[in-house]
C-alpha cells in the first residue's frame, strides 16, 4: 500500500501543472466529456503499464545498480520539471480552444487517446512510475497508484475545464515537484554509493 500511496501522491502533484492536463482541458472544450475521459484514461493505462514493467525489470538487477538507475530517472525528471517550471514560455503545442465539434464518441475517444499517449512519452509521471516501480519492487501497486492519479487529474480537467488553469500556477507546482524529484534523486544516489 505504501507503493500505491507514494505513486499516487507523486504522480498527482506532477501531473497537475503538466501539458497532459492542458491537453485534456483543450480536448474537453472540443469534444464531449465522456469520450475524452475514456480516451485519456486508456492512454494513461497503457503508458503506466509500460513504465511499471520497465521499473519492474530493474528489480532483477543488484540493489546498487537499481539505486543508480532510480537516481538517474529521478534526476532526469527533476531536470525536466525544473526546466519547464522556470521557463517563461508556454510550449504546450496545442492551439487555443475552439468551439465544440460534433464528432462520434469513438472518434473523440481515439483522438484523445492518441494525443495523450503521445504526450506522455518521456513525461515526468512516466519516469516517476518507472523509478518508483524499481524502488519499491511493486510494479502492480505503483502502476495502479500512478494510473489512479492520472485518471484523477484527467477527471479534474474534464469536470472543471478551463477554470483550473486560471487558479493553479503551473510553474510553481512544477518547481516544487522538480525539487521533490531532485530530493529523491539525491536519496537514491546516496543509496547507490553508500548503500
Amino acid at each position: 500500500m505504501i507503493a500505491f500511496a507514494a505513486a499516487f501522491g507523486l504522480v498527482f502533484v506532477v501531473e497537475l501543472p503538466d501539458k497532459t492536463l492542458v491537453a485534456t482541458l483543450i480536448l474537453t472544450t472540443r469534444y464531449r466529456a465522456w469520450p475524452v475521459f475514456l480516451g485519456v484514461s486508456a492512454a494513461f493505462a497503457l503508458q503506466v503499464v509500460i513504465a511499471a514493467a520497465f521499473g519492474g525489470v530493474l528489480t532483477l538487477l543488484p540493489d546498487r545498480v537499481v539505486a543508480a538507475v532510480v537516481a538517474a530517472l529521478f534526476g532526469i525528471g527533476a531536470a525536466l520539471l525544473l526546466r519547464e517550471g522556470f521557463s517563461n514560455q508556454d510550449e504546450d503545442g496545442l492551439d487555443e480552444a475552439g468551439p465544440s465539434v460534433p464528432v462520434s464518441f469513438w472518434r473523440a475517444a481515439l483522438t484523445s487517446f492518441g494525443v495523450l499517449f503521445a504526450a506522455e512519452w518521456g513525461d515526468a509521471s512516466q519516469i516517476a512510475t518507472a523509478a518508483l516501480s524499481a524502488r519499491y519492487a511493486e510494479p502492480v501497486w505503483v502502476g495502479l497508484g500512478a494510473w489512479v492519479a492520472l485518471v484523477s487529474v484527467a477527471g479534474i480537467a474534464v469536470l472543471v475545464g478551463s477554470k483550473i488553469a486560471e487558479r493553479i500556477k503551473p510553474h510553481l507546482i512544477q518547481r516544487v515537484a522538480g525539487l521533490v524529484f531532485a530530493g529523491f534523486a539525491l536519496l537514491a544516489a546516496y543509496q547507490a554509493i553508500f548503500g
